[in-house]
Parts: structure tokens; C-alpha cells; sequence
């Protein structure tokens, strides 16, 4: 191992297809429109130059390979890595790494993590990884400029990967700013009848962070490093992940938490945020003692129901006909003036409606979400998203109809509150900590992971 072949070997682990062919293999590059040579030409023409006179002779002068290069008008690009590349197998079957289709998402690289004894060789490594899947597009920005990131984008299902380049990157004092896993209770908080949530993994560093520490080849990497942090006004640094304050937002109990997609130490378990996951597969900059003080309130976090979900108004009626526990209810329609609900919110935001009990009842804030969702126009939506904020679609609303009602059809018990409209309905959770800190228990195996049973009717019986 040396700083070049710990390059490599981070642009194949980050881009390498392995297909049948034994004198070829290629490093994709996903840099889509960033890449495109359509939209940016000059731009292109540097990853030309990176790739012939960087990359080429790097690959040529340790494993005897020629490099080519294909792109297309939407960025993508290629590196064709040509010759005898039997070598490369040879070199990666010794870090038991099978040359096999795609390799992002599907590598162990826990004994190439190993072999990288130095500083200097995680930083080659870990550039390689970012020449190839690090991502600068604004959306990885908090929604500002002033925190601009690089985002790693990893495939698949492979948690141990994911921990292993953190602790690669903690090791050059390259402190991720966070991690995005690959699990419903990331990618589907609200809605448990959402079934896109496998997107993969982000981790994500502050530019200013990976400046310090990290390092690229692509020339135009920097570039585009520099540019975007030109824009902000400050620089800022990564707090370690033992100090940092664990922020926790209630996540609804999602079916594919048992996904057989899953590792088994992740798998059937319920997650409060994103160190959570780090609590669970045992990293060393977890935060457990503030994972162990939100045990205390686990009523207040899980939600067995959806927290909020919107569909038209035949889907949601069918999630609740297929639902026993939702079709065996009896509810009660009310007629409700939107301008009333939205006199209550302003009035108290954190409201909560129908309590049985103290601390109980359906949150205001998420009735109204629902409510201007059934209610907005066609043109006000973007898919089930509603353009701009919830409050001032429903102030437009109650301005130009000082009447407009919405029908809201109430459960007997604490199920999932309906909101029915225009075609549209929604389904808004209660939060009843009293009752759904019952359903929670841990793993036997492992003290940070949480077990969550499946709600009855019992269960909410038993509260009246």
C-alpha cells in the first residue's frame, strides 16, 4: 500500500462495474448536470485533463492499464480502465473483495481501512471516494449557502461500510457534519405507507471541514470546493459526535423496519434519529448517554400510526378498509371552519385536539398541514407537497372564503384522525405517550436497540 494505490483503490470502491469482460472494467462517475459538458464545457475539459493526465498514468503505472474515457450530455462519465486486469482483481481479492457488478454499497472495506496505517493514506483513500461519489449540489446545503457540504452517496445496505469511511474520515480529524442511513426511519418519518425509503446513504462533511483535512485529485473538485465556499460568510467546523446535541423528532413505526434488506443488528429495530444508528452498531463516537436519556420519553418519540399522510381520498380509504384497527372504528363527522382551527393555532401552535387526558390528542400544527393539502388547488400542489407554507395557503383560503369548512371525521378511539376534501384525504397520528410507551422494549442482544410491538385495540381501551 502507498498513497497512489490507496487512491485507486478508493475510485474503484466509490465507481468500479466489474462485468464478464476480463480486459476491462470502468470507474463511474456520477457528476450528472455538474459534470455535463453540454452546460459547462470548460469544466469539462478539466475532467478530461484530470482523467488522462491524473488518473491514466497513476492506473498505468501500477497495474499497466490504459484509460479512456465516455461521457454523455447529462454528465455522466466513465473511466474505461483497458488491459490485463487481472492484477486488480488479484490486489482486491486480498481485502476479500469480490470483483462483481456495481461496487459502491456492496464492498467490505474494513480490511482495505486496515492496510491504511497512516494519515496520509485514509486522505488518498478518502479522495479517491470523493472524486468519485462526493456530491457539492446546493441541495446538500441546509437549505442555505452558508453551510455549504460534500456529500458521499452510497448504495445498498452495507452499515458497516458507512461506519468504517466515518471512522476513516474521524481519523484525519475529518469530522462528518451527519449521516443519512438507509432506513425508514430516515426517509419515511411521517408517513408508514410511504415505500420509497430505501435511497441509500449521505454522509455529509462541511466543505470548510474537508478543506482543512481531506484532499482531491480532480482538479475540478477544488474548484467547485472554492466556489461554493465563496459563497458563505463564515467558515465553520464540526462539532465531534460525543458533543454535538442529539436533536429527536417523533418517527412513526414504519413495516419496513423488518426488511430482510437490512442487517440483522439493524433489522426489527425502531430508530430516534440518526445516532441512534450509531448507538446500535457500536461506534466508538456514538453519543450514548444522550441516546440513553431519550429512553426516558420513548412515549413521546414512537408513534404506531402514521404521524401524517396524504393521498387521494380512495387510497386512504383503503388503507383504513385494510386496517382492522382503523375499519372497526365508529367516527363521528364534523363540519369544521378552517378559519376556527386556524384562530386555535395562532392562539396556541402546540395544541392538541380531541384529548382524552392531558398529553394526549391530535397535534394542531399536523390538522392543519392536512387541512391545506385536501383544501389547496391543483396549482398549489407539487405532487402531495403543498407550494410554500401550510399557514399562508390557509389564511389565502379563509380570506377569499371567510366560510370554507373542512370535514373531519373523528375515530371513537385514538386512532388516526381522517380529514377528508376535493378529492384528497389524510390521515393525522395522536400522540399518546401513556399508552405507546408500552409498546416499546430492547433488544435483548443489544441495550440501545428498540423493539416496537404492534398497537391493539386493548392498548387504547385500556387508557380510557
Amino acid at each position: 500500500m502507498d498513497t497512489d494505490k490507496a487512491y485507486l483503490l478508493g475510485l474503484i470502491v466509490g465507481g468500479g462495474v466489474f462485468g464478464n469482460a476480463e480486459d476491462v472494467f470502468k470507474i463511474h462517475l456520477p457528476f450528472r448536470k455538474w459534470g455535463s459538458y453540454h452546460e459547462n464545457p470548460d469544466r469539462a475539459k478539466s475532467i478530461i485533463d484530470d482523467i488522462l493526465k491524473k488518473i491514466g498514468p497513476t492506473f498505468r503505472a501500477i497495474y499497466g492499464l490504459t484509460i479512456q474515457y465516455e461521457t454523455t450530455k447529462g454528465g455522466n462519465w466513465d473511466i474505461l480502465c483497458e488491459g490485463n486486469i487481472s492484477s486488480v482483481k488479484e490486489d482486491l481479492a486480498r481485502y476479500g473483495i469480490a470483483c462483481e457488478g456495481e461496487m459502491r454499497g456492496n464492498t467490505d472495506i474494513s480490511k482495505i481501512a486496515a492496510d491504511l496505517v497512516d494519515d496520509n493514506l485514509k486522505r488518498r483513500f478518502i479522495a479517491g471516494l470523493v472524486d468519485t461519489i462526493g456530491s457539492m449540489a446546493a441541495s446538500h446545503r441546509r437549505f442555505t449557502n452558508e453551510y455549504p457540504t460534500i456529500s458521499l452517496e452510497i448504495k445498498g445496505y452495507n452499515y458497516k461500510t458507512v461506519c468504517d469511511i466515518c471512522n476513516l474520515l474521524y481519523g484525519i480529524g475529518c469530522i462528518p457534519d451527519q449521516v443519512t442511513w438507509n432506513h425508514p426511519n430516515i426517509h419515511c418519518g411521517n408517513d408508514p405507507y410511504y415505500k420509497q425509503w430505501n435511497k441509500g446513504f449521505k454522509i455529509r462533511i462541511l466543505q470548510d471541514q474537508y478543506a482543512n483535512f481531506g484532499s482531491f485529485s480532480l482538479r475540478t473538485k477544488v474548484q467547485a470546493l472554492n466556489e461554493s465556499r465563496s459563497l458563505q460568510k463564515e467558515t465553520h467546523m464540526a462539532q465531534p459526535c460525543e458533543d454535538k446535541p442529539v436533536n429527536v423528532e417523533p418517527h412513526t413505526v414504519h413495516p419496513a423496519e423488518s426488511n430482510t434488506l437490512l442487517p440483522e443488528i439493524i433489522r426489527n429495530g425502531h430508530y430516534l434519529n440518526e445516532k441512534h444508528f450509531c448507538a446500535v452498531l457500536g461506534c466508538e463516537h456514538a453519543p450514548y448517554s444522550q441516546i440513553c436519556s431519550l429512553f426516558s420519553q420513548l412515549g413521546k418519540y414512537v408513534i404506531p400510526f402514521p404521524i401524517l399522510c396524504k393521498n387521494s381520498q380512495s387510497v386512504i380509504d383503503n388503507i383504513i378498509q385494510n386496517d382492522p384497527l382503523l375499519a372497526n372504528r365508529t367516527y363521528t363527522v364534523h363540519a369544521v371552519r378552517v378559519s376556527s382551527l386556524l384562530s386555535k393555532y395562532n392562539d396556541d401552535a402546540s395544541m392538541l385536539l380531541y384529548s382524552t387526558e392531558k398529553g394526549n390528542g391530535y397535534p394542531i400544527s399536523k390538522v392543519l398541514q392536512a387541512v391545506a393539502y385536501v383544501i389547496a388547488n391543483d396549482t398549489e400542489l407539487g405532487g402531495k407537497r403543498i407550494k410554500g407554507n401550510f399557514e399562508s395557503l390557509l389564511k389565502k383560503h379563509v380570506d377569499n372564503t371567510p366560510e370554507v369548512c373542512i370535514e373531519i371525521h373523528k375515530p371513537d378511539l385514538l386512532t388516526p384522525l381522517v380529514i377528508v376534501g376535493n378529492g384528497r384525504a389524510a390521515l393525522i397520528g395522536a400522540k399518546n405517550p401513556k399508552v405507546y410507551e408500552k409498546l416499546v422494549s430492547f433488544d435483548p442482544d443489544n441495550k440501545y436497540k428498540l423493539i416496537v410491538r404492534k398497537i391493539t385495540e386493548g392498548d387504547l381501551r385500556d387508557e380510557q
